[in-house]
């Protein structure tokens, strides 16, 4: 007889059984899910990172639609995350979505590779006396289909992977509890481990011996992994496909969109209820915000009072309602997080095509690739998160008394001040880049280094605002919608870009037209005003700064809010006793 304690009750094999303990789930198997996370990240960054060196040398685009392409590919790669955890969540599980959307990466990155090697699918190389040709729409269309299966691919992995990997420990089992948490340690250092492969290896290898040679070495990782990857589907742990939190927010704002012309009782029991003892959700504060939401969840009349919704998209829970309410109050803090990224797409675009003109030989005659001044983002990641935990969390902890040191939205405003000073740093480089420029050369007589501050700066904001972000998200998305705080927070980054894409967009157009000089993003960047956008993006960051100052004054956590009704039911039945 089966040992029960050695069965799962919320997880099965890949046979549809009940999943055991001994022989599902654990660290062999998270092993085989965090492989297919360090590919993906080691080839969508190779490709990012590198890829406007590529538009603008080899492909002859002009360095605005250059910087626009880069940004709108990892814009949507990130966008997608939210298409592929709906299929992950409503149609497929996670094990099936992320094995068909890696097929589709390593599709992408095999038809990017292709695009290198075929020389019709590339325009000729300049000419003597420096004219170049653009690549044409067939050669733009095929390098296009490549990225943007590659960005298909990334989305949808990305999207189920972390939580997939969640799912092979149990949390109900304190040590199993215990590994998961490490799990998503590992997570982190394996998505560190890919980013550093691919601003150091996979750059130096598009570079200096080939961009097939770097592509095709992300399509053989890919396979590779893919592999490894199937190949533990017997050790997996599975569990049962949920509704995705995206429909459950269609259906309160549907539903309430049906109801409006309804009266809303005075009395917040006489709306829907929950059967909490078998739903065994936590339980809720009623709020009075947004209470045109409510009309979601008043009674269909003459059904008395049903302890669930009979049809969800015309009547839906209260706890439904109050879930969605969560999830409208953290918009604004959503919403100014955007602008941060929006100055990190600037890193992986203009900040590689200022390297470019500059000197860039070390010691021994080496010459350190464009790309590759990314590596201080990392850097700085690597340095600050321990730096973090061992010496700023203790001391600020003294300070806030915050048990984290500083809390997720006080870690955000950190970064976001970073990025600021990022900008200016950025301009004041760019007008010494300029001025030391020589109408003779193409090579600017500065080194490299001078644009490390603006790295640095980006990349300590970056850890601060990320892991503030997902603290941020994890912590107040409402509990039946957890798979969707993921989403929320990617959807900031792809956002990020879009507005990047936008302003750098606007700005071309405006400081173009009329200027003989090319405007302020021009194709020989020692000929613009780059500089200028630089102050722009500063100032706009810093008017961003402010206005999540104000909505972050306002925000109230969740437990705070709860301890906050204890106390009031406390006092209430204090009074009543006296």
């Amino acid at each position: 007889m089966a040992d029960e304690t050695d069965v799962l009750n919320d997880a099965w094999d890949y046979k549809g059984r009940p999943a055991k303990r001994s022989t599902t789930g654990g660290w062999l198997s998270a092993a085989s899910i965090l492989g297919v996370e360090l590919v993906e990240r080691l080839t969508t960054l190779g490709i990012a990172v590198n890829l406007v060196t590529y538009l603008t040398n080899t492909m002859h685009l002009r360095s605005a639609y250059a910087a626009n392409s880069v940004t709108n590919f990892l814009g949507t790669s990130f966008m997608l995350c939210l298409l592929g955890g709906f299929i992950a969540d409503s149609f497929l599980g996670r094990y099936r979505t992320i094995a068909i959307f890696a097929a589709v990466q390593a599709l992408g990155v095999t038809l990017l590779t292709i695009s290198t090697v075929i020389p019709a699918l590339r325009p000729p190389p300049c000419n003597e006396g420096g004219r170049c040709v653009p690549a044409s729409t067939l050669q733009l269309s095929m390098l296009f289909l490549a990225l943007y299966l590659t960005a298909l691919g990334t989305g949808g992995l990305k999207s189920s992977v972390s939580g997939f990997g969640s799912d092979q420990f149990d949390e109900s089992v304190a040590n199993e509890k215990a590994q998961m948490m490490r799990f998503f340690q590992w997570f982190f250092f394996f998505i560190t481990l890919g980013a550093l492969g691919a601003v150091t290896v996979l750059v130096y290898i598009q570079d200096n011996i080939g961009r097939r040679w770097g592509y095709g070495t992300c399509v053989c990782a890919m396979v590779v992994a893919l592999a490894v990857y199937l190949s533990g589907t017997r050790r997996y742990r599975f569990k049962k496909l949920a509704s995705s939190p995206l429909t459950q927010i269609a259906r309160v704002l549907f539903a309430s969109w049906k109801n409006r012309h309804l009266e809303l009782p005075l009395d917040p029991m006489a709306l829907c209820q929950e059967n909490f003892s078998e739903m065994k959700k936590p339980r809720f504060i009623h709020t009075k915000q947004f209470r045109f939401l409510d009309k979601a969840a008043i009674l269909e009349p003459n059904l008395g009072l049903p302890e669930r919704p009979t049809n969800p998209w015309k009547q839906c829970s209260l706890m439904d309602v109050e879930e969605v309410k969560m999830v409208i109050k953290m918009l604004p803090i959503w919403a100014t997080t955007i602008m941060f990224w929006t100055v990190y797409a600037q890193m992986t675009t203009f900040s590689v095509q200022q390297a470019m003109t500059m000197r860039r030989h070390i010691v021994g005659g080496f010459s350190i690739p464009s790309a590759s001044l990314t590596l201080f983002f990392v850097v700085s990641i690597l340095l600050i998160v321990p730096l973090y935990d061992r010496v700023i969390r203790p001391l600020s902890r003294r300070i806030t008394g915050h048990p984290q040191g500083f809390s997720p939205l006080q870690r955000i405003a950190c970064g976001l001040i970073l990025s600021v000073l990022a900008m200016v740093a950025a301009a004041l480089t760019e007008i010494k880049r300029v001025h030391a420029a020589h109408p003779s050369s193409s090579v600017v007589p500065l080194s490299v280094f001078w644009l490390v501050p603006q790295f640095v700066l980006v990349g300590v904001g970056e850890a601060l605002t990320y892991v503030g972000q997902l603290d941020f998200f994890l912590k107040e998305c409402p509990q039946g919608m957890k798979s969707m705080s993921t989403g929320m927070f990617l959807s900031t980054l792809s956002l990020g870009f879009f507005f990047s894409s936008i302003l750098v967009s606007v700005v071309d157009k405006l400081t173009t037209h009329g200027s003989s000089g090319g405007g302020w993003i021009a194709d020989d960047l020692n000929k613009g005003r780059l500089y200028d956008f630089y102050w722009l993006l500063g100032i706009l960051s810093f008017l961003n700064l402010g206005v999540f100052f104000f909505c972050a004054r306002g925000y109230v956590y969740n437990d705070a809010r709860m301890a906050e009704e204890d106390e009031m039911k406390c006092l209430d039945n204090m009074h009543e006793e006296l």
